[in-house]
């Protein structure tokens, strides 16, 4: 989980971030990125130790996401970014480039900004630093595994905050991802504010075409 850490550390390059994303698939809520940069001595003191069962955060338990997001915040030699990108901004510019814009903010929201990022995916456009772009980096990278955590533990909460202020929608059971519950309730109830309306499954289910999605 750390031979990509350690080709740029090798190189000199000690401000190396991780940086992914949670929410680019769903139909309602915004889109999160979180960047993570970590001395080298604290990685490899811990890449067998308290890190040894981080990986994509999309096969962690929700009780390990928890434990290892107190494990990060509470870490001295850990600095973590978290940015986002509205609903509004999706609907306007699109989910790819809103999904940079965050991965833009996580990383400009560590001070001093990083010298270089390691990102999940595939290349990103608008950081604030040069970066390597890792398909499937959320297994392979400990830096980016440890974003992915705080990306989707991040969200999770907005989506559980949001629940409560659209009831009905189910967004804490599903948060915000198409299924066959939300799709339901969208045709029930219609969407709401917190719906991408620029997203074909949710025009669908409000009988609005391409040229006229009202917004």
């Amino acid at each position: 989980m750390l031979k990509y850490e350690r080709q740029h550390w090798g190189q000199g390059i000690t401000r190396l971030a991780g940086i992914d994303e949670a929410g680019r698939g769903p139909l309602a809520g915004p889109v999160v990125a979180a960047a993570v940069l970590m001395s080298p001595d604290y990685a490899e003191s811990e890449v067998d130790g308290i890190f040894s069962r981080l990986t994509d955060s999309k096969k962690l338990t929700g009780k390990s996401r928890e434990e290892f997001l107190l494990i990060l915040k509470e870490a001295k030699p850990v600095e973590i970014g978290v940015g986002i990108s509205t609903v509004a901004e999706i609907d306007e510019i699109n989910i790819l480039r809103a999904t940079h814009l965050a991965m833009a903010r996580a990383t400009e929201a560590i001070n001093p900004f990083p010298e270089y990022a390691l990102v999940d995916g595939l290349p990103v456009k608008g950081l604030s630093c040069s970066s390597m772009a890792i398909v499937k980096g959320d297994s392979k990278s400990m830096l980016i595994a440890a974003a992915s955590v705080i990306a989707k533990v991040t969200r999770d909460s907005m989506m559980l905050e949001l629940d409560e202020q659209y009831p009905g929608y189910g967004f804490a059971r599903h948060k915000g991802y198409g299924t066959k519950i939300h799709m339901e309730a969208l045709k029930t109830l219609g969407a709401c504010l917190v719906h991408r309306r620029s997203f074909a499954p949710v025009r669908e289910a409000l009988g609005l075409g391409q040229q006229n999605m009202g917004f």
